[in-house]
């Protein structure tokens, strides 16, 4: 893994072998299974050179599939020719790795001092340009998966309420899609978030459940 450097674009790692890393985009990113790749994702549904991340429109960047079996998808979609990038895209490889594309303004990592400023009295704190979250002074590493992270954003920004099971479901898989979503695939999803947030603090449980109707996160000061 690679550490961003200032004032670049990176791709951040989820969902995937390689969850959790990141690389910043300063020159041209090759993509896949050969060990001489910039990013190698060493499974069979990768091809050795599978797709680029490369310069494009005025130091903006393009995502470009290398005529790769299993394709690349960005946001849904397969990709052929360079496609433009923007903050918050995400990629698929081989329908294997996904990765977050974050552009160059949101690539600054906050300091400790920074933190605290900005968190004030939370125990848990979101940088959600950078999609970064600390809890006291240990970050969360690695990534959420995007439905986590969604559903832990929806939850910090609405503190010490309690939240519909509706609301929740609209807001993590949008209302498109949430009228197939069970009880039972909201509830394995919130407990998988206190599974990770539990491994950082166990001492304080950050999402409670309101029964019949729905959940309160609640992020108390240190005392």
């Amino acid at each position: 893994m690679i550490e961003p450097v200032n004032e670049v674009p990176f791709l951040l790692a989820q969902n995937g072998p390689l969850q959790g890393q990141i690389w910043p985009i300063n020159k041209e990113i090759i993509i896949g299974r050969d060990p001489l790749c910039d990013i190698v994702i060493n499974d069979r549904q990768v091809s050795r050179k599978h797709a680029q991340i490369q310069k494009h429109n005025n130091n903006g960047n393009a995502l470009a599939d290398l005529n790769s079996k299993n394709g690349t998808l960005l946001n849904g979609e397969f990709v052929d020719g360079p496609t433009s990038l923007k903050d918050g895209d995400e990629i698929i490889v081989g329908l294997v790795q996904e990765f977050l594309f974050v552009s160059s303004d949101a690539t600054l990592p906050l300091g400790q001092t920074a933190i605290d400023e900005q968190a004030g009295s939370q125990k848990l704190f979101i940088d959600k340009k950078a999609r970064r979250i600390w809890i006291g002074e240990k970050e969360l590493i690695p990534a959420l998966s995007v439905s986590q992270y969604e559903l832990l954003v929806f939850l910090y920004e609405n503190p010490d309420c309690v939240v519909s099971r509706e609301d929740i479901v609209n807001a993590v898989w949008g209302e498109d899609e949430a009228v197939g979503v069970t009880e039972q695939a909201l509830d394995a999803l919130v407990r998988r978030l206190r599974g990770r947030l539990h491994k950082i603090d166990p001492t304080h449980d950050y999402i409670l459940t309101v029964r019949g109707v729905g959940f309160k996160f609640e992020n108390d000061s240190f005392n």
